[in-house]
Parts: C-alpha cells; structure tokens; sequence
C-alpha cells in the first residue's frame, strides 16, 4: 500500500536534501512545513512528517502516539504502512491536510496542548484569528 504519493514522496526528499545542504553550508537549518499527516483511523495515533530520507523510508516529523508526548524525530514508512488495525483497517494519509505553521511551531503546540490533534485545534484557531486581523493573510486550512 502506497501511503504517500509520488509528489509528496519529492516535496519530503526536497526538504530532507535541503537541510542537508545547509548543514554541509554551516547555515542554518530550515524548519519546513509538514507536508503529509498520516493517522490511526481507530485511535489516538499521529504523524506529521516533513522530510524523507534518501532509504526512501525514514521520516522526520512529530510522531504522536496518543499518550501525551508527542516527540520530533525519525519514524518508519514501511512499519506504519505494515500496521493492521481492526476490521481491516491501516493508518490512513489524511489527503486535505495542509499547513502555514512551520513543524517546530506544531512540536510546541503539541506539546503544550498534549497532542496532534490539540495542537491542530490550536493552530487553526490562531490562523483564523490572525486572518481575520489582517485580510491579506492566506486563509487558514
């Protein structure tokens, strides 16, 4: 199964690579956006993941698995591809997800309000909050 599309797969490889070549520069490290959200449609579980590895497999991202600390760091596609869940279910890609917020903001969100889904909540109150303080902002997803 095929959790993450071609184009996703390159906008997470682009980001991977580009932290790299500002490593390799003594630049700064980027804080991209996360791109892709991956869930458990039978539980608390949740990943956000922004970049991909060149192995094709190891994310990096905010992976919450429902307890109340969710944590940055590396997190395999072919295990959460490989997970069944009752009733024939797997973890899903959520295909509308999209963001503004940078991932070190959703780590902090997260953190503080216990979770993705928190966090989530969160963020979209202070997007829409900020959009309407000033119009010319982007809508918030």
């Amino acid at each position: 199964m095929c959790l993450i599309p071609p184009d996703l797969i390159v906008a997470l490889r682009a980001n991977d690579s580009n932290r790299h070549a500002a490593m390799a520069a003594g630049a700064p490290t980027p804080d991209p956006v996360p791109l892709v959200k991956l869930f458990n449609p039978c539980g608390a579980a949740t990943w956000l993941a922004s970049e991909l590895d060149g192995d094709g497999d190891t994310l990096f991202g905010l992976a919450d698995l429902g307890f109340g600390y969710p944590e940055l760091g590396c997190f395999s596609l072919r295990e959460i591809g490989a997970v069944r869940l009752p009733f024939g279910l797997r973890i899903l890609r959520d295909p509308d997800f999209s963001t503004r917020f940078p991932l070190s903001i959703w780590a902090d969100a997260a953190r503080r309000s216990g979770g993705i889904v928190g966090a989530q909540r969160l963020l979209d109150f202070v997007g829409s909050a900020a959009a309407r303080r000033d119009p010319e902002l982007p809508p918030s997803p």
